[in-house]
C-alpha cells in the first residue's frame, strides 16, 4: 500500500454526543492511543486510520457546543482550532453532526467553516433520522455548502469507506461570503485588527471577532488593548454574539428549507416511548437503583470464578518458581516480592473489565445522557448541577478523569463542588481493597434472598460512598456563596444498541491502563519492600542465635517460624512499622497495616500488594492471599488480626481516604488552587481517621 512520508492530521469536531468517539474507533480500531494538549491535562485521542492509502493521523477532539467556549475543555478546543501556527494543526477537519438535529449541529459547523480549513461534512445517525421520518437530499446539499459531504451510521458503518476516499483526496478551500456579520460590524474589525497592528485579511476576520465576542484570555498587554478598543468604540459583545447567531441561524434556515424534509408520518420513534418511563420523575430513580444494583451485583457474581483461578494460578507459580530455582536471595525476591505482589494487582482484573464494560455498555446505549437530566434538579440542592453526574458516574471508575470531567461545568462553584468531593466516590482502585476485606468477613456461599452478601456489602460500600459525596457537597453549598444561577442545556441522544467492538476496545484501553499504572506501582514496591523485610541492624542479624538462645527447648520447625517473625520485626520495615503503629493502633491496625497504609498514599490499590508482600514475606508456606489474611493471628491476643472490628475499620478507612497522589496533583491542575487541594485532602484524611477509629471502638 502506497504512502505519503507525513501523515495527513485530520480532527473530529461536534457537538457532544453524536458518535464522534464511535466513528473515532470505527475509523482506527485498537490503533489508537491517548495524548495531551500542550501544558494541560485534557486528553485528545490520537489514532492511525486503517485501511485507506495515505497515513492518516485522525484526532478526536473533546465536543463542543459552539466556537463561543463556556467551560475549561470547550476553551482547550477553540484555542487549539484557532492556533494554526501549531506543529499539530490538523490539515483537515470532519465535522460531525447529527441527521436528527441538523439545524443545532449545522450552527457548530457554520462557525469551524469560517477558519478556512478544509473540512468535511460527516453526518451521522442516517438510519435514526429514516425513523423519525427525516429525508435529506444530499445532492442539493452538496450543491448549497460547495463541500465533500458524506452520509453515515458510525454504529452501522454505513458511508465509513465513502468517507475515507474523502480523506485521502486532496481538498482546495473554497472562499465564501460573510454572513454572520453586519456591514458595519465587518469595518469595525477591520479597525480592530489595525489597531491591534496585526496583519489582516478575510482568512483572520473570524479569529478577531471571536477574540472580542468571547471570554478568550489573552496577554496583559492584548487585554488592555482589547479593553480600550470595546470601550472606545461602545461595542456591546453580548448584542454582537447574539446578532452574529441569528444571521448564522437564518443562513441555516435558507439550505434547510430546500434540503431537509421532516414526515412524522414515516417516523417509528422508540427514543420518546422509552424516555417515558426512564426519565420519570419516579420510575427514573427506581430503575437508575437497580441499575445500579445490577453492577455490583455483577461484580462479584461473575468475576469470582477467574479470580479463583488467578488466585490460585499466583500461588501454584510462587511455588513452581521456589521449587525451579536455586535457593537464593533472588529466589526469594520472586517469590515472596514480585509474584505476590503482581497477584495483588492481575486478581482484580475480571472484576475491572466487568466494571468498565457495563459502564461502557450504558454510555454507548445513550443512557447516560439521560442520567444527567433526571438527576440535575437533585443535584441543585447539593450545590451541583446535573452536568455534575458525569465526572461523579466516572469518579467510580477512577477519579483522575473525573475530576478533568468537570471541566464541562460552566459554573465555577458547581465545578469546584464536583471535584472536591468525587474522590469520595468508590473509585475502581478501591475495588482490590474491598473485595479482600468483605471476604474475610462475609463468606463466599452466603446469600440474602436470592442475592450475594459480599455484592450487598460492595454496594453498600458504594452508597456509603455516594450519601458521604453528597453530604459533603450539602455543606460546602453552605460555605460557598454562589455567583449566578446554572442552567442544564444538553441535547438528548437516540437510544442505540451497544456497539460491541466500541464498547470492547474501551474495556481494552481502560484495563490496560489500570494494570500498567498500578503494575509498575507494585512493582517497584515489591522490591523496595522486600529490600526492606530482609535486612536490617544487629538484632535483625542475630535472629537465628537470640531465637536458638532463649527458646531452645522448642522443635527447629518452631523456631523457623519464630526467627521468621523476630526479622520481619526488626528489619528496616518492621522499625518503620512500628514507628507508625502508635497513631494506627486506636484504629486496630499493627505494624504491618500501618506499612500498608503509608505504600496504598501512591495508589489505593497497592494496599493488596503490600499486605501480600508482608505476609508472603512471613510465612513459610504458599497460600492465597485471602487464605494468608485470613489465618494471620496477633501473636500477643491470640485473636485473628483481620477480625470483624478491624476489617469494618479498613473498609471506612478506605471508602473516605484520599489515598491517590495522582488524583491530589489533578486537583491542584484544575483548581489552580493549593488552599483547596489541601482541604480536600485534609478533610477527607480526618473523615477517614475518625470514622475507622469510631467503628473499631464500637466493634472491639
Amino acid at each position: 500500500m502506497n504512502r505519503t512520508t507525513n501523515p495527513i492530521k485530520i480532527a473530529l469536531v461536534g457537538n457532544p454526543n453524536i458518535g464522534k468517539t464511535t466513528l473515532f474507533n470505527k475509523l482506527c480500531g485498537l490503533n489508537q492511543r491517548t495524548g495531551n494538549y500542550p501544558g494541560v491535562t485534557i486528553d485528545k485521542k490520537i489514532g492511525k486510520v486503517n485501511n485507506v492509502s495515505r497515513e492518516i493521523e485522525l484526532i478526536d477532539l473533546p465536543g463542543i457546543n459552539s466556537m463561543f467556549p463556556n467551560s475549561k475543555d470547550e476553551e482547550l478546543v477553540v484555542k487549539y482550532l484557532l492556533n494554526k501556527k501549531a506543529i499539530d494543526y490538523p490539515d483537515k477537519l470532519i465535522v460531525v453532526v447529527s441527521a436528527i438535529n441538523l439545524k443545532r449541529n449545522l450552527y457548530l459547523f457554520d462557525q469551524i467553516r469560517d477558519l478556512n480549513v478544509p473540512i468535511i461534512l460527516a453526518i451521522n445517525m442516517t438510519d435514526l433520522a429514516l425513523k423519525r421520518g427525516v429525508a435529506i437530499d444530499i445532492d442539493e446539499l452538496k450543491k448549497r455548502l460547495q463541500i465533500p459531504i458524506v452520509l453515515i451510521s458510525a454504529k452501522n458503518s454505513d458511508g465509513i469507506d465513502e468517507l475515507k476516499g474523502f480523506m485521502c483526496a486532496d481538498q482546495t478551500i473554497e472562499s465564501r461570503e460573510i454572513h454572520y456579520l453586519q456591514e458595519d460590524e465587518i469595518s469595525t474589525l477591520h479597525e480592530y485588527a489595525s489597531f491591534r497592528n496585526s496583519f489582516f485579511d478575510q482568512n483572520d476576520i473570524y479569529a478577531y471577532f471571536l477574540e472580542l465576542t468571547s471570554k478568550t484570555e489573552l496577554s496583559e498587554a492584548d487585554q488592555l488593548m482589547k479593553e480600550k478598543f470595546l470601550k472606545d468604540n461602545e461595542i456591546d459583545q453580548r448584542r454582537l454574539k447574539t446578532n452574529s447567531s441569528i444571521l448564522r441561524y437564518k443562513h441555516i434556515n435558507t439550505i434547510l428549507s430546500d434540503t431537509v424534509k421532516v414526515d412524522k408520518s414515516e417516523a417509528t420513534d422508540l427514543t420518546t416511548r422509552l424516555d417515558r418511563i426512564f426519565l420519570h420523575p419516579i420510575f427514573g430513580y427506581i430503575i437508575f437503583g437497580l441499575i445500579l444494583f445490577g453492577i455490583f451485583q455483577a461484580i462479584f457474581w461473575l468475576a469470582s470464578y477467574p479470580m479463583d483461578l488467578i488466585d490460585m494460578g499466583f500461588a501454584n507459580l510462587s511455588t513452581g518458581v521456589n521449587n525451579l530455582l536455586p535457593e537464593g536471595y533472588f529466589t526469594r525476591l520472586l517469590t515472596e516480592g514480585l509474584i505476590p505482589g503482581l497477584g495483588g494487582v492481575i486478581i482484580f482484573i475480571p472484576q475491572i473489565a466487568i466494571l468498565f464494560l457495563l459502564f461502557s455498555i450504558l454510555e454507548e446505549s445513550g443512557y447516560m445522557s439521560r442520567i444527567v437530566y433526571l438527576t440535575d434538579r437533585l443535584m441543585q440542592r447539593f450545590g451541583m448541577s446535573g452536568k455534575s453526574i458525569i465526572p461523579m458516574i466516572s469518579g467510580l471508575a477512577c477519579a483522575i478523569p473525573a475530576i478533568m470531567a468537570a471541566r464541562t461545568i460552566e459554573n465555577s462553584r458547581e465545578r469546584l463542588i464536583t471535584i472536591l468531593v468525587t474522590p469520595l466516590l468508590t473509585c475502581s482502585a478501591r475495588i482490590p481493597v474491598y473485595v479482600v476485606i468483605i471476604a474475610l468477613i462475609v463468606p463466599d456461599d452466603l446469600n440474602v434472598w436470592i442475592f450475594n452478601a459480599q455484592g450487598l456489602a460492595l454496594m453498600a460500600l458504594y452508597l456509603l460512598g455516594i450519601m458521604m459525596t453528597f453530604i459533603v457537597a450539602f455543606v460546602l453549598k453552605m460555605i460557598m456563596k454562589p455567583t449566578y444561577k446554572s442552567y442544564l442545556l444538553m441535547e438528548m441522544p437516540e437510544y442505540l444498541r451497544p456497539d460491541p467492538k466500541n464498547v470492547l476496545i474501551r474495556v481494552w484501553h481502560n484495563v490496560k491502563a489500570f494494570v500498567w499504572n498500578a503494575g509498575k506501582i507494585i512493582i517497584a514496591t515489591a522490591i523496595i519492600l522486600f529490600v526492606l523485610a530482609t535486612n536490617g541492624g544487629d538484632a535483625f542479624k542475630g535472629a537465628d542465635e537470640t531465637i536458638k538462645t532463649e527458646y531452645r527447648d522448642l522443635s527447629i520447625e518452631e523456631q523457623d517460624v519464630l526467627i521468621s517473625s523476630y526479622k520481619i520485626e526488626n528489619s528496616y520495615l518492621g522499625i518503620m512499622g512500628q514507628a507508625i503503629e502508635p497513631v494506627l493502633k486506636p484504629l486496630g491496625y499493627d505494624w504491618k497495616i500501618g506499612i500498608a497504609i503509608i505504600t496504598s498514599l501512591a495508589a489505593r490499590e497497592v494496599f493488596v500488594g503490600t499486605i501480600s508482600v508482608i505476609y508472603a514475606i512471613d510465612s513459610e508456606e504458599e497460600m492465597t492471599i485471602r487464605d494468608r489474611l485470613r489465618n494471620e493471628v496477633n501473636p500477643t491476643t491470640g485473636l485473628p488480626v483481620f477480625g470483624l472490628a478491624t476489617c469494618v475499620s479498613l473498609l471506612l478507612f478506605y471508602a473516605f481516604s484520599l489515598q491517590c497522589m495522582s488524583t491530589v496533583a489533578v486537583t491542584y491542575k484544575e483548581t489552580k488552587s493549593l488552599r483547596w487541594t489541601s482541604i480536600q485532602f485534609i478533610y477527607m484524611s480526618l473523615l477517614a481517621y475518625f470514622s475507622a477509629l469510631i467503628a473499631f471502638q464500637l466493634l472491639s
